[in-house]
Order: C-alpha cells, then structure tokens, then sequence
C-alpha cells in the first residue's frame, strides 16, 4: 500500500517541494500479521517533504507551515495525526484531524537552526497505528538579522620602525552568526575607517598592513586604526562592525650618537689618586634600549695616559676618572678628544650613519699642597753588631714638591723603635746607632721616619726603614747540649760512643765554621775525631779503657775560624756499664753502690765518734785522703766525710717524703683542723628528734634551742604530747608542731625519727630505750614462747629456758 504525504508550504505567496523516500517496514509487517516470513521487506507509504520557516517572522500567528496526509484516510474522520520530537506542541502543533502543521512563535535559527519530528496516524478509536511512523525535519530559514562582531578585539600590535610598504602587522577576525551557507548574510568585508595613510587591511582576510615608508618612532610612536568588517559582501543594506588595532612601532638603532656640546671642560685636584671621577660625558642617542648603548674612548695619547674614561652601569654615561697622579708642578692642564659609539649596530641602517661621534674635552690640574716626597719608596740599611753607639747608619732624605718649598724635619715613630736603638737627625735625616746592636738579638730593624713640614705640621709622609744587623764573629762554640753517655764493658777498641755536635750563634760562613778536639794525650781513654762538619765522634783507643767505679770526663776543645777565632771548652760525661747481649745497659755503678742509700745507726755512731776525734786535729788535709776505706768497719772522716754524711741524712729525709706523696692512696682520709663551736655547736640540729618518744626526757623550761638563726622574737615551747602508736600519727603530730612553732625559721627541714612504732606487745626491740646491759637476758619479762607463732623463731634463737634448777 502506497501512502502519500501532500506537504503544503507557504511562504510568501507559496511554493512546495515534493520529495519521495522508501524505508523497510519490517518490523511493520510481522505487527500487522501478514502472512509469510517475519522479515518482510515492504515499502513505507510515506511521501517525505522537508518543510521551512523563516526565522523571525512577525506575521499573523499560528503560521501554517504545511500539512501531512496518508491514502488511508477516507475522509471519514477515522484518522488521528500525531507530531512527536523538539517543539511538538510547544512550537509546533499539528490539527489531528486534517493534518495541518502550524508554528505558534517566532524562531531563531542561531538558537536552533532545526528540528527533527516524528509523524504517526493512528486509529482515532482504537489509537491503533495506521502507517509506521516517519521522522522529518523542518529548517529554519535564515534572515540577515546579526552584524559581524570582534571577540578578540580591541587589538594591540607591534611593528619596527622604519619598516617596508606591506609589512604584516596583525590579523583581525570577525564572526557573524548569520548563516554562512545561506545568501550573503554571512560574506564579510574589511576596511579601515581610521589609520589611513598610514596602515591598510586586506578586505577579505583581516590582515592589516603598513602603507606608508620610513615610519618614524621617534616622530610618533603610537596609532590607533579602527577596522570596519560589514556583511552582504560590503553592499548597501549590510550590517557592520568595528574593533580598534593601537600599532606600537618598536625601536631600530637608525639614530647615531650625538654629544649636545663639542667641548666638555673639568677641573681636578693635583692630590687625586688614580681612580678618582673628573666629570661625566653623555652623547645623546634616542633610540630605546640596547640601541641607545654606547661606548666612550680617549683618541689622543697624552689624554689616555694621565685618564681614563669608562660607561656607567646604564650604558649611556662616559666616566672620565684619574688614571695616573697629577701633578701641578708639571703640567697644568690636558687637551684630548673623546669619542661615542654605538655598540650594536643594524647593519641594514648603515646609510643613516656613520654611529659615532666625537667631542672635545679640557681637563684643568688644580695646585694643592702636597706632603714631602721621600727620594724612594722605601729605604735598606746596614750597620754591623757591637758598634758603639752614635755609628751612623744611614740617610734618608724628602723634599716638599710644592711650588714654596718648606723645611722637612724628620723624626722615628716610637711605636716602631720601642727599644730606642737608633736616633735621626731632625735637620738633615741621618740615622745612628743609640746602644750597641746584637744580631744574634735581632737581625733586622723596621723603623717608620716620618717627615714633616716645618711650615705646616699637617703635611707629613712616612718611609719604611729596614736596618740590618750585620755579623760579627762575637760568639764562641759551643756543644749543642750537654753528653752524658756510655760505653759497654765489653765494647771493642774502636767502637763509636757518641757523635758530638756543636753550634756556633753566629751568621753562616768562617765565623760558625766549627772545629772539634779531645785529649792529645795518646794514653787518654777515649778519642775524638772531628768530621768538619760541625761535629766530632767520640771513640774508644785501641785498647779499651779500664773499668772504674767513677765515670770519665773527656775534655773537648771547640773553636771557629773567625777573624778573630773564638774558643771554649766542655766536657763530656762517659760512664762504663755493664751490657746485655743485646746492647742495653744492664747496670751503670758498683755492686756495693746498689744498697739502700742509708746508714745503719752503728755507723752513723762511729762516723760521729770519728769527727769527734777529728775536732782536735789539726793535720785536716792529712785526713782528706782516708775517704775510700771498706763500708764493713767504722771509719774516721775528715770534714768533707761530715758533709757527705749530713747530705745523705737529708737526702734520707727527702726520699722519705717523697715516697709517702707518690703512695697510690686508695682511700681519702681528710683530716678537718677544727676544734668546733662548742656547746653553741649543738644548736643548729635538735637532737631531740632522734629519740624515743617513750624515753625522751621532757622539754626543760624557757625559750627553745636554736635551729638555725635565732628568732627575734621567742615563744615558750609547748611540750611534747604522748606519741600515738601509730608511726603516721606520729610523724603528722610533729609536723604539725614544728609547723606551728613561732621560734624557728619559716623553711621546710628534714627530720629524722629513731622510732620503730608500737606494733608488737614486747615494744621496741632498739637498744636506744633499752636499760638492759649488753650481753645480758632479753628485755621484756614474759618467754618469748608467750608472743605467738610470729616470733617462733626469735624465741628458738632468744628464747631457750634456763636449764632445771639442780
């Protein structure tokens, strides 16, 4: 069965357009129960038309848009149409029973530029669908109703100056919501309202354009163009909008350098040091930023020589500065020339060059008064050790350089001669020894002379001065320390003891150039053989030395080779010992010299009998030889034996001590020499404390004992109440009493309590209240076998009965 859909539009007098389009029904099919398979292809008695509006349409309302229609509408009213999808019922309402479509309101189609409906017959009794149903689309017809707008407007944009006729400077783009698709609402066109001659703008891309060449930014810097985009292809009766582009033209270097003055004039101070600022140079360049950097040179040599000139932390400024000191005396005035250069340059503006220029510049040298001016920088002087004083040591010698020269006088700081070794002659700078110099003292002498105009004691300059002290051969060898060696008993002929080494205080040369020498006596018993290097070796003969109890002593001869040579001599101690295997000393005195250094009482007997006897005698230097006589009997001694034997009395006593102060003692007794205070003593501690309540005597009558600090004021002690049993009760009850107490200090203490409390029946098993003697039967009266099986074992131990009476 074939449908057909009759669409009627009207639109300003009316036209249609009849369409045709075949969809598969085969859901269709199987609902109506047509005979065959299920998948019955068929074709839809729909006719689809594509139905219009006019957007914004202000004419009579509802608006007949057009009309649906199916053949199996008889025309008997048994056919209901129905409009489903966007804005059915709402924008769009259809007549169910003749089909006709209707809009109610204006539409605008850049809100919505389309909807999609669904139409359906259906039985108008059972509501049973005649036709499947079929979706159509009505378009809503645009009208030019919107103007072109800028969203991203208004613009900024940059362009060099100086750029070429065409330069791209910026894009603008402007939107208009019309339908592009449909007629010329859309079609936009560019022109500039304002800006010309200056920028021009692509009429259908929006790209805007220099027209004109050589724009200046120094001359003008800014433009504000005003672009115009208008619709309808820029014919009559479009709409148009407007946005403003402000161009910025950036900065070129297309401006060389150029001082304001050709002469620059500056005045400087003869006393300026080197680095001093003189003035300040700018050549003018009104280009921006690294454009306008520049860099100043001196071009003359004599103006390079006495200054220099640099640019400031900005780039734009000359620094002229000192470079050397001036002096008025000498020249008065500089002449140079100073030039100014860009230092970037365009290479495509080098026609508008060259970037640089050059100016004059006049430095005048001010006359100043200037201190004295030593002849050099700083002075070396010698003088030799042990010269008498006022020997002359030198010169040194300042001038006044100003144009009226001044008197110098010249003097020594004190701080850098504390010792007041020199003196320096005010008039003419002469300098001389004040005490004779020692180099081995000090060698070098660092003076400060200062030098002052007489005319004007603010003008004064100082020189350094360093004195030598030159060497005199005024010391004589000695041994580097004292030798106290030894040599094995069983050591070969020959074997080297000791390598003696010598020093001289003297400067380096003949006068410490040290010569050794021992005995010359070819039976001494030792030998020294110089090495002529400042030290000598000390040998045993070639045969060896006899054993002795005394050590040797070997005389050494030392001399230098000055002019005049200087001698001295020293001994060298040798003692021979006794040797392991191995080389060490194994024992260095006498068997009988390894007793206790002490004398028995007999022989301190016989030795005070024996000077007794002495006391008569005159022959005392017969007597001196009777000293090495046997230890084993009392001897006789002469007055050197009764000083040896106090010596050894002493030195007795002394070992003594010192044995008792080096004892490792592990226990510190520390002995107090304090008698004590006496019965005041007592007052600092109430010893009461500590007994028992039970037994502690009452409280005796009248103001209480001192704590610590007597109170000012007294108040009679309340006595004692019977303790409690109780420890607790106890210690609060005292507490209590000691914190109501007026006549002690009002501070916490710490008492400490003897009692043991009163829980047993026995009562205190301390012997601090116990009359019982010790050792005697227990205390309390009853058998301990009485107390209980708490105290079983106590009575076991305590408790045994007296054995039956016989």
């Amino acid at each position: 069965m074939w449908g057909l859909v009759r669409v009627l539009l009207t639109w300003l007098g009316g036209w249609s357009c009849v369409g045709r389009l075949a969809a598969p029904a085969r859901a269709w099919a199987g609902s109506r129960g047509a005979p065959g398979p299920a998948l019955l292809r068929t074709r839809r008695s729909w006719v689809w038309n594509q139905f219009f509006v006019i957007e914004e349409y202000a004419g009579p309302e509802p608006v007949l848009i057009g009309k649906l229609h199916s053949d199996v509408d008889r025309g008997e009213g048994r056919t209901k149409y129905l409009l489903t999808g966007e804005g059915a019922g709402t924008v769009f309402v259809i007549d169910e029973a003749t089909g006709n479509i209707h809009v109610t309101k204006s539409l605008d189609r850049e809100e919505k530029a389309q909807y999609v409906l669904l139409a359906q017959a259906v039985d108008r009794a059972s509501n049973r669908p005649l036709e499947p149903p079929s979706e159509f689309i009505i378009k809503v017809q645009d009208i030019n109703d919107n103007p072109p707008i800028f969203p991203l407007g208004p613009y900024h944009a940059t362009v060099p100056e100086m750029s070429n006729v065409g330069t791209s400077v910026i894009q603008v783009t402007a939107h208009d919501a019309d339908d592009p698709s449909y007629g010329n609402s859309a079609k936009l066109v560019y022109t500039v309202l304002d800006g010309l001659p200056f920028f021009s703008v692509d009429p259908q891309t929006g790209v805007v354009r220099t027209a004109i060449p050589n724009m200046d930014r120094e001359t003008q810097e800014e433009f504000l163009v005003v672009i115009q985009a208008k619709d309808m292809g820029g014919h009559m009766g479009g709409l148009s909008g407007s946005t403003t582009v402000t161009v910025t033209l950036s900065d070129v270097n297309d401006n060389p350098p150029k001082f304001p003055q050709s002469l620059y004039q500056f005045s400087v101070v003869e006393t300026a040091g080197p680095g001093t600022l003189v003035g300040r140079l700018r050549a003018q360049d009104p280009d921006l930023g690294d454009n306008a950097l520049m860099a100043y040179s001196i071009l003359d040599g004599e103006g390079s020589e006495a200054f220099s000139i640099s640019t400031d932390a900005q780039g734009r400024d000359g620094l002229l500065t000192v470079r050397k000191p001036l002096d008025f005396e000498t020249r008065h005035s500089y002449s140079f020339r100073v030039e100014a250069t860009n230092t970037l340059i365009d290479p495509a503006y080098l026609r508008r060059g060259p970037f640089k220029d050059v100016a004059s510049v006049r430095v005048a040298v001010q006359d100043a008064p200037e201190p004295p001016a030593f002849t050099q920088a700083a002075y070396i002087l010698a003088v030799p050790e042990n010269k008498s004083p006022g020997t002359l040591v030198g010169q040194v010698s300042a001038a006044d350089l100003d144009s009226q020269a001044s008197p110098i006088r010249y003097s020594i700081l004190p701080d850098t001669d504390p010792e007041h070794c020199f003196s320096i002659e005010p008039e003419d700078g002469t300098i001389h020894t004040a005490v004779p110099l020692d180099r081995e003292a000090r060698v070098w002498h660092n003076l400060t002379v200062l030098a002052t105009e007489v005319d004007s004691s603010a003008q004064a300059s100082q020189v350094q001065v360093a004195i030598q002290t030159l060497d005199e051969n005024d010391n004589a060898p000695q041994l580097a320390e004292p030798y106290d060696t030894f040599v094995c008993e069983s050591a070969a002929p020959g074997q080297l003891i000791q390598v003696l080494r010598a020093l001289d205080r003297d400067e380096v040369g003949n006068n410490s150039r040290i010569s050794l020498q021992g005995p010359l006596d070819p039976d001494a018993n030792f030998t020294v053989r110089d090495n002529r290097d400042g030290s000598a070796s000390l040998l045993l003969p070639s045969r060896p030395a006899p054993p002795r109890q005394a050590p040797y002593l070997v005389p050494i001869e030392l001399w230098d080779w000055g002019q005049p040579a200087l001698r001295s001599t020293a001994t060298v101690t040798v003692s021979v010992c006794r040797c392991r295997p191995d080389g060490s000393v194994a024992s260095c005195r006498p068997e009988a010299q390894l007793s206790p250094a002490g004398l028995s009482t007999g022989a301190l007997l016989a030795i005070i009998t024996c000077a007794g006897t002495l006391l008569g005698r005159s022959d005392w230097n017969q007597a001196a030889p009777r000293l090495a006589l046997p230890a084993q009997r009392p001897v006789c001694a002469s007055p050197p034996a009764l000083v040896v034997l106090f010596v050894a009395l002493r030195r007795q006593k002394q070992e003594a001590l010192m044995v008792l102060e080096e004892e490792d003692v592990r226990e510190n007794i520390i002995t107090y020499d304090d008698e004590g205070g006496g019965e005041e003593d007592t007052e600092a501690f109430d010893i009461s404390a500590l007994q028992n309540p039970d037994g502690a005597a009452p409280p005796a009558p009248g103001p209480t004992a001192r704590r610590d600090v007597l109170p000012w004021a007294r108040a009679p002690r309340q006595p004692w109440p019977p303790g409690p049993a109780d420890v607790a009760q106890l210690l609060a009850l005292r507490l209590r009493g000691a914190d109501d107490d007026p006549s002690v200090p009002p501070y916490d203490s710490v008492q400490v309590y003897g009692y043991e409390g009163r829980g047993s029946s026995c009562g205190s098993l301390s012997s601090l209240g116990s009359g019982s003697e010790i050792g005697g039967a227990p205390g309390p009266a009853e058998p301990l076998d009485d107390w209980g099986p708490l105290f079983r074992t106590l009575a076991e131990l305590y408790g045994a009965k007296e054995p039956p009476a016989p």
